[in-house]
């Protein structure tokens, strides 16, 4: 190896490189450095050109773009990568994928697509023309056209790389399961230094050479970031190499800046890395015997803005932080400056590149593959198109048997279990479940019946105790102590074609949250798209909630991850939290089966009260909102008061609250109401789920008090509402902060949603009732301050709220 401590760290001269082969003719280079420069034209044409797009008369300045956006610093690292790659998938008949991490070097991405092709047939008014030039470059990062990253508008795109970090996750999940796919990954130098990057190298433990595809990362080290150098940049070779031998994988180095050489050191180095990438997979199949390589991957140091100006105006720019965006800032407004960007613009000989109609001459025509070999058009970076149907069981076969509502508990996650084992059984190569080392810890553990955990590190003796690890391809939960690893996983596996769980802790969901933002992003773009076909839905589900997390304490106690998912667009978002087992079953029956929808469930671990019997919750689910008639008392009446409910723990107390009201206040009327589905409750104007004026009205009346108990803040209840006729009527329970080391119950009235509480609140708020029921509330404050007390001295709740049942 070449790349030593002792030699410069410098990104220019001649090629430094791990693999000393040449595969290339002096004829090859010729065309390959052509071709590069026809991408460099592209790129720059981009950012700065809305007019005279092969400079067939000299540069105006009505010729530019009035805002200059766009970046160029990763461009050339990127597109150089990606020409070299071409080769090889035409010399192999490679099914690969581009992913580019610094997704802002979009116009790399663009200008690859556009000579293959592909972009033109997508969007045929962007020809391979002068005048489909001209439109190509006048809408990149313009209005009416497409971002600067590589969003969903942009063919071979399955990783917008706008928020950095997560491009090798999203490789690896496109690779499960896909045993023929190559992905290859740019990793920008600046993304390396994200936490989430960083623990994402681990994902080669888990990659199964047997039955996967492999990813091949390079990192870009083109040495600075916005307006800094670049941490990996700046330390030595050994500590560069010994970091990434650490991580499993073998790096090899290309580095330098001179043309000639460097395209004879990356098609070299390239070509070694499929080479040996197909020979672990080669001697994996045909043992059929799983192990873990060595994975290559590439070092590629060259200068950022690498082919542009080294200075302007006295300052440096390629091989320094000024060539990250727009290079020439002032072109409107020097002569000068529009004079330089001509020159730099015709040092690509666009005349030599492009022939009298703008089309990319011959012989560099012939350099890409062709049809869906070519990574702009592979169709696993359009999902929805390769995506088969989920053979679903019939969740009605594992329903609970529910003789009496709220008489008997049982453990809903575990019930699920059940579907989702067979789920799994069904689905060995379409379907995974991801989770940060909770699936046991969820009650989901039967799942391991049907696909083990996959693991590809070392086996312990141990581990066969109880372990649930497999080499093999029954492995099919995914666990790595990284929420963003997992979230990545499942976002590319989702975005290539198949179908997925991830599984939560409630409070560390929070962990991901810019995750799923992001996500909810790239699909709401996509149903924009009309060529881009449905993925499968991103669903979460969300256990250990909140109001069970009474031993972990005040750190384990967060619901709020469902106020960030109400911001997003209601084209794209779902929030359910089923009362019961049967409800869960219902609803996650319906979340497997959705498209382009990012699906939330919340759901409890532990045993609870179980309430409807199966065609009762297919009922209520369906509506996602009902009124539960067997448990109101306002039958052919006006209530006096609605007690609502959503989510498992709150409807219980507030169920037991109903009870306790009807003992001790009996004339009071009283209607039950449970909500499912949360944006039941807002207006139909702003989601597609809502209620109409008159159903939210039959339901909550105009007039009556409610008293609603919710799983997460009560302000979310209130956000929702506020444009409802009789909202300020609604009196909202909910975690409000306030948790410590405390028995359920004692975490409840802590927090005011305790039945106790409830139903005091529930006299206090029906006109004319306070003096008549003063005894029953005197009464509720003195069993509230018992259980307290109890609870204080025992560290457990009294057994008969422990073991309540729905008495009527």
């Amino acid at each position: 190896m070449t790349s030593k401590s002792d030699q410069s760290l410098s990104a220019y001269g001649p090629a430094r490189s791990t693999v000393q082969e040449k595969p290339l003719t002096e004829d090859e280079v010729r065309k390959f450095d052509a071709y590069f420069r026809a991408t460099m034209y592209l790129c720059l044409g981009m950012i700065y050109l809305k007019d005279n797009p092969l400079l067939r008369e000299p540069l105006k300045k009505e010729h530019l773009k009035t805002r200059l956006l766009g970046h160029w610093g990763s461009d050339a690292g990127q597109s150089f990568t990606y020409i070299h790659f071409n080769r090889l998938i035409k010399k192999y008949d490679l099914d690969a994928i581009f992913i580019s991490g610094p997704g802002h070097g979009a116009p790399a991405v663009l200008s690859n697509g556009y000579l293959e092709g592909t972009y033109s047939e997508v969007y045929p008014d962007k020809s391979e023309d002068v005048d489909g030039m001209r439109r190509f470059f006048k809408y990149f990062s313009f209005p009416g056209g497409i971002g600067s990253h590589a969003t969903p508008e942009t063919p071979g795109s399955l990783h917008e790389g706008g928020e950095l970090g997560y491009s090798i996750s999203h490789a690896f999940g496109t690779v499960f399961d896909h045993p023929n796919l190559i992905t290859l990954t740019m990793v920008g130098d600046g993304e390396a230094e994200t936490g989430p990057l960083a623990t994402s190298w681990h994902s080669n433990k888990y990659l199964n050479p047997v039955t996967d595809g492999a990813v091949l990362p390079v990192l870009h080290l083109n040495g600075y970031k916005i307006n800094n150098p670049t941490l990996l940049s700046r330390i030595s070779h050994d500590e560069l190499e010994m970091l990434f031998k650490g991580y499993g994988w073998e790096p090899f180095f290309v580095e330098g800046s001179e043309f000639d050489t460097m395209h004879q050191a990356m098609a070299g180095t390239l070509e070694t890395c499929v080479k040996k990438i197909r020979e672990y997979q080669k001697q994996a199949r045909d043992s059929n015997k799983a192990f873990r390589p060595r994975w290559p991957m590439i070092v590629l140091r060259t200068p950022k803005g690498w082919t542009g100006p080294r200075k302007i105006n006295g300052h440096y720019v390629e091989g320094f932080w000024r060539a990250h965006q727009v290079p020439i800032t002032d072109v409107w407004e020097k002569p000068e400056s529009l004079k330089l960007l001509e020159d730099w613009m015709r040092s690509y000989e666009p005349d030599k590149l492009f022939d009298e109609s703008g089309k990319l001459v011959s012989e560099l025509k012939e350099l890409p593959p062709s049809g869906t070999r070519r990574m702009s058009a592979n169709p696993v970076t359009n999902g929805g198109t390769i995506k088969r149907k989920l053979n679903l069981p019939d969740f009605r076969e594992y329903g609970l048997k529910v003789h009496k509502a709220g008489a008997e508990s049982a453990g809903s996650m575990a019930i699920f279990a059940q579907f989702l084992k067979e789920t799994v059984a069904r689905n060995m190569d379409q379907f995974r479940v991801m989770g940060p080392d909770e699936t046991q810890s969820n009650k989901l553990s039967a799942i391991y019946e049907a696909g083990k955990k996959v693991w590809h590190a070392e086996h312990f003796e141990e581990d066969d105790d109880g372990g649930e690890l497999t080499d093999t391809a029954n492995g099919r939960v995914m666990e790595i102590l990284s929420e963003h690893t997992c979230e990545g996983w499942l976002e590319g596996y989702v975005l290539s074609g198949r179908h997925g769980l991830f599984n939560s802790y409630e409070p560390f969901i929070h962990i991901v949250t810019s995750m799923v933002n992001q996500h909810c992003k790239w699909i709401e773009k996509c149903l924009e798209v009309p060529w881009r076909a449905k993925v499968a839905s991103l669903n979460i589900l969300l256990t250990s909630t909140v109001w069970r997390q009474d031993h972990n304490g005040f750190t384990h106690q967060d619901p709020g991850f469902l106020d960030v998912v109400v911001n997003k667009s209601p084209d794209v978002v779902r929030i359910y939290l089923p009362p019961d087992a049967n409800c869960l079953l219902s609803t996650m029956d319906h979340a497997l089966r959705s498209q382009n929808y990012v699906n939330v469930i919340v759901a409890d671990k532990q045993d609870h009260l179980q309430f409807l019997p199966m065609p009762d919750a297919i009922e209520h689910c369906t509506k996602g909102i009902g009124i539960w008639k067997w448990a109101s008392n306002d039958a052919g009446t006006e209530p006096d008061v609605v007690i609502a409910s959503c989510g498992d723990v709150l409807t219980q107390e507030a169920l037991a609250a109903v009870a306790l009201l009807r003992d001790l206040v009996p004339d009071l009327k009283i209607r039950f109401v449970n909500v499912v589905d949360l944006f039941k409750l807002i207006s139909p104007d702003e989601h597609p789920h809502g209620l109409n004026a008159t159903e939210f009205r039959a339901i909550f009346t105009d007039d009556r008090p409610v008293v609603f108990n919710f799983h997460s803040y009560p302000w979310l209840i209130h956000r929702l509402t506020y444009q409802r006729a009789g909202a300020a009527n609604l009196h909202v329970h909910g975690y409000r902060e306030k948790g410590n080391i405390d028995t359920p119950l004692e975490l409840a009235i802590r927090n005011g949603t305790d039945r106790f509480t409830i139903a005091i609140d529930a006299i206090d708020r029906v006109k004319g009732l306070g003096n008549k029921a003063s005894g029953a509330r005197e009464e509720l404050l003195n069993r509230q301050i018992t259980a307290r007390n109890y609870a204080f001295h025992e560290g457990i709740d009294p057994d008969e709220l422990r073991n309540w049942k729905w008495p009527f």
